[in-house]
């Protein structure tokens, strides 16, 4: 991509996996980088590991589902830096739900961080951006289960699907502030996440933990399981200007599982 200079980018979920990817990606583009994460110690360890390495950085702590969480750290991040110009939307849960498992506080749980976490993202980018007078970029995570149903993630892949949801509206609601919405949809990322959803599938089954991996990685064309890096290269080049007339979209980054 086209590098950006001083620039500012939050990223929730930056404190492991695949928004840690983001952020160092991110960080090597331009931007100053805000690692916003409901674990504040691994927050803090991405950080500094990006101050180490001569980028800007700040870390925060938030819980996505809480709005007031959400927009004190957006604007924790545009007072500390002085601008605000991109949000990822990343942090995510994904547990095992075959159908019959779910109950209400589970259900609660996963659509607050994930479709709440997401709104609560648009909501506040937005207000920074207009309080800064200028446009700017939001990313929301979606998934490769939100493009196809996956079985045994009930709760994650429909939580996914309304993100899509989210971003198209958000990106016709907010085109004439000069704002783009996009989302990216990775596949079977090596991340712990993922590899918790594989053995908690291999257990339903009574299966081994590579049985489990290998009912998602099956089908993907490439061969392989991506990588956070390769996430993190589709999100590069949605937050900077080459995805400038860009918006509405819902990029799929898996290595060729589900094709539109």
């Amino acid at each position: 991509m086209t590098k950006v200079k001083g620039q500012v980018a939050l990223v929730t979920g930056g404190g492991q996996g695949i928004g840690e990817a983001i952020c160092r990606r991110l960080a090597e583009d331009g931007f100053k980088i805000g690692v916003a994460d409901y674990n504040e110690t691994t927050a803090e360890q991405v950080a500094q590991s990006l101050r180490d390495a001569g980028y800007e950085a700040l870390a925060v702590k938030v819980d996505v589902s809480d709005r007031d969480q959400v927009f004190n750290a957006v604007n924790t991040v545009k007072n500390h830096f002085g601008d605000f110009n991109v949000i990822v939307n990343n942090a995510g849960l994904g547990p095992q739900t075959p159908i019959h498992t779910i109950d209400y506080d589970l259900y609660r749980k996963v659509y607050d961080v994930n479709v709440g976490g997401v709104f609560w993202g648009i909501q506040a980018a937005t207000e920074a951006f207009e309080a800064l007078g200028h446009g700017g970029k939001i990313i929301n995570a979606s998934s490769q289960a939100g493009q196809v149903g996956n079985p045994g993630l009930a709760l994650y892949s429909s939580t996914k699907f309304a993100v899509r949801g989210v971003t198209q509206t958000a990106a016709r609601d907010l085109a004439e502030k000069g704002i783009t919405v996009n989302a990216y949809c990775p596949g079977i990322v090596k991340t712990p996440m993922m590899e918790d959803i594989a053995q908690k599938t291999a257990d339903e089954a009574g299966k081994p933990y590579e049985w489990g991996m290998e009912q998602f990685a099956q089908h993907i064309a490439l061969k392989r399981l991506s990588e956070p890096s390769d996430v993190a290269a589709c999100v590069s080049y949605l937050a900077g200007p080459d995805s400038d007339y860009m918006t509405g979209q819902a990029l799929i980054i898996d290595g060729g599982m589900v094709f539109n």
